[in-house]
């Protein structure tokens, strides 16, 4: 074994030469609230490469301060209602029901570019392919070669000090495993995983080489370790992230009233607390506000002499939240998912990355797909249905606005969807993605004719099947005939 302990590196994120997208957070909603109004008045259009400096646009800015209780008091409705799929831009203290500012920053809902992936991101998946029989383990679990989805991506590692200078270990095996990446480690940092192929180091092909010489490989290197890493969706399953939805009671502390107020509270996966004065209003309304909980501290509070009662205090702002749950169930429910919430999971699971990868080819490039062709989309808030290009694979469904149009515009991760042809207005097929809790959307969509819906519901089912909840996939793989087990 080869091992590895130092400081930081950076993970250049790609597969094949296509780097993999990175979002960045830089200006306040309010200034982009501000500045797209400038630019309506004056006309003039917005372009990408244009470059102004910062100062002449903090004056114009400022200019336009005169419009933020404008802003600030408008109630106008998104239109990302119901079954939308493009998220948008929401920021926390808009509609600050105490009337006081807290410290948050800009965040964007569209982290997975503009894809609908909440109940992939509530419960551990595993991915098992076409292996759906019966009779044979889970693809996860199973030890037969497969085809299966690889993300291949370059790690660079800065040397440290001591006997493990980078901070893991790799297995005798081949193909070379990593199987253990120390903590805090430089190779941590970096993005290495447990499960991870060696397939290059330091630009020399190690995919058949011994362990031990591509341990010497790095070794006799530069102080910069470069590898190509591969990770295949079916290794390991995902780690659940927070998404937590319900009526709580929050106390205000307004000046002018004070007191508890029933309202309907969403924590998604990214961390970030919404909350609405009906459930009606998600999806189809500016939240009230939105708190970061990521580094906040929370925990039961016993000084209101209430019961049920938990609070929150973020990282950023002076400000406690209070809640009250209707029972002890409930508030240990939401402790639990916002407990994840201030420790998150940063590193995204392979399959996200391969997804987020095939957003930038154009539909054909996409190898492999179970289906395509056109289907229409029922948004909701609009009550119309939007037409999309589609491509089918893997239990992930890619919009794009035509045949020829690059990137893509969105998708639905469908794991744990149940499809179904039902009738629906005027319609009479149309095809149905139904998540398994309520909490979760339902989507419509429909093709040009029965029979191509019939054709996407035999596809969309299949599709869907690649993916198992890991408990089950344990069962299934515990289940199997004593004498067919390996050890």
């Amino acid at each position: 074994n080869s091992g590895i302990q130092t400081c930081s590196a950076k993970t250049l994120g790609t597969q094949g030469n296509v780097e993999l997208p990175m979002t960045s957070n830089s200006m306040t909603l309010e200034k982009k609230y501000l500045k797209s109004e400038m630019n309506k008045n004056r006309k003039l259009p917005v372009l990408k490469d244009t470059r102004a400096s910062d100062s002449s646009q903090e004056e114009a800015i400022d200019q336009w301060a005169r419009r933020r209780k404008q802003f600030k008091d408008s109630k106008k409705c998104s239109s990302t209602g119901g079954s939308s799929i493009n998220s948008t831009i929401t920021e926390g203290s808009m509609n600050s029901e105490d009337a006081r500012s807290v410290d948050l920053g800009l965040h964007s809902e569209n982290d997975d570019r503009g894809f609908y992936t909440e109940n992939f991101h509530s419960a551990a998946w595993v991915f098992r392919g076409d292996d759906v029989s019966p009779d044979n383990s889970p693809r996860c679990l199973s030890k037969r070669p497969r085809p299966v989805a690889i993300r291949e991506r370059t790690v660079k590692i800065a040397k440290g000090t001591g006997n493990y200078p980078w901070g893991f270990r790799i297995q005798f095996s081949k193909p070379i495993l990593v199987t253990e990446v120390d903590t805090n480690s430089a190779a941590e940092e970096a993005g290495l995983q447990i499960g991870d192929i060696l397939i290059a180091v330091n630009g020399t092909d190690v995919s058949s080489m011994p362990h031990s010489e591509a341990a010497n490989l790095a070794r006799k290197g530069p102080d910069i370790l470069t590898m190509v890493v591969g990770s295949d969706i079916s290794r390991y399953p995902n780690t659940p992230r927070p998404t937590c939805r319900g009526y709580l009671h929050k106390r205000t502390q307004s000046a002018i009233l004070k007191g508890w107020r029933k309202r309907w509270f969403v924590l998604k996966h990214n961390g970030y607390l919404h909350y609405y004065r009906h459930k009606k209003d998600e999806g189809k309304c500016r939240p009230l506000e939105v708190t970061k909980l990521e580094g906040a501290e929370i925990g039961v509070d016993t000084s209101l002499g209430k019961p049920f009662v938990f609070k929150c205090i973020p990282q950023s702002g002076n400000r406690i939240f209070y809640f009250c749950a209707t029972s002890n169930q409930e508030m240990k429910r939401w402790l639990e998912a916002m407990e994840k919430a201030v420790h998150p999971v940063h590193q995204n699971h392979v399959w996200v990355d391969v997804t987020l990868h095939n957003t930038t080819l154009p539909p054909l490039a996409i190898k492999n797909p179970e289906c395509l062709g056109l289907l229409h989309q029922l948004d909701r808030s609009k009550d119309a249905w939007i037409q999309h290009y589609c491509i089918l694979k893997d239990g992930c469904l890619y919009f794009y606005a035509t045949l020829r149009s690059t990137p893509a515009q969105g998708g639905l991760y469908l794991q744990g969807y149940i499809v179904s042809e039902q009738s629906l207005g005027s319609k009479r097929s149309v095809i149905e993605l139904k998540p398994p809790s309520e909490e979760f959307k339902t989507f419509y969509l429909c093709a040009e004719n029965v029979n191509e819906n019939k054709r996407w519901i035999t596809a969309l089912k299949a599709s869907i099947n690649k993916w198992l909840p890991l408990h089950q996939a344990i069962q299934d793989f515990m289940n199997r005939p004593l004498e067919e087990t390996r050890m």
